[in-house]
């Protein structure tokens, strides 16, 4: 017999973040790896739209998609992983992937459940390499006369 899963307990022990929202946007679950990774409490977050963490500029095409996305039931992000920039509490900007689900009330969706990474360091270092690739690419060119 398999042992009985406490969901609740999975969802506060995950390493990822894990954040549900109403129809409306409004954050409805907030577990402690979003915390840690957003840098909002619980209580902070719970009953707030999602441009808490949704940079001004990025706003007009995440709710043009999101209530898309509410409206017909599907997302390409349930198996694609999307990677944007998001807010940190302090204001800094990070660079998160994450999927999403729907949640189902009757015959269309009642939430949507994001599960995020913080991927801020991995785009930090590969922006640094790029950088570093082209500056001896510069000085390869330079040093063969090849313009």
């Amino acid at each position: 017999m398999l042992p009985s899963i406490d969901f609740a307990e999975l969802v506060r022990a995950a390493g990822d973040a894990i954040v549900a929202c109403d129809g409306a946007g409004l954050i409805i679950l907030w577990n402690p790896a979003a915390e840690r990774i957003f840098g909002f409490s619980e209580s902070e977050a719970l009953g707030q739209s999602l441009d808490l963490i949704i940079p001004e500029r990025q706003r007009q095409r995440h709710w043009h998609g999101y209530h898309q996305t509410m409206r017909t039931g599907e997302t390409r992000y349930a198996t694609d992983l999307l990677k944007v920039p998001a807010l940190h509490k302090d204001g800094r900007t990070l660079s998160i992937a994450f999927t999403v689900s729907l949640l189902q009330s009757a015959d269309r969706p009642a939430a949507i459940v994001a599960i995020i990474r913080d991927e801020t360091a991995r785009w930090t270092d590969e922006r640094n390499l790029r950088k570093r690739v082209a500056e001896l690419e510069s000085q390869l060119s330079e040093a063969s006369g090849v313009k």
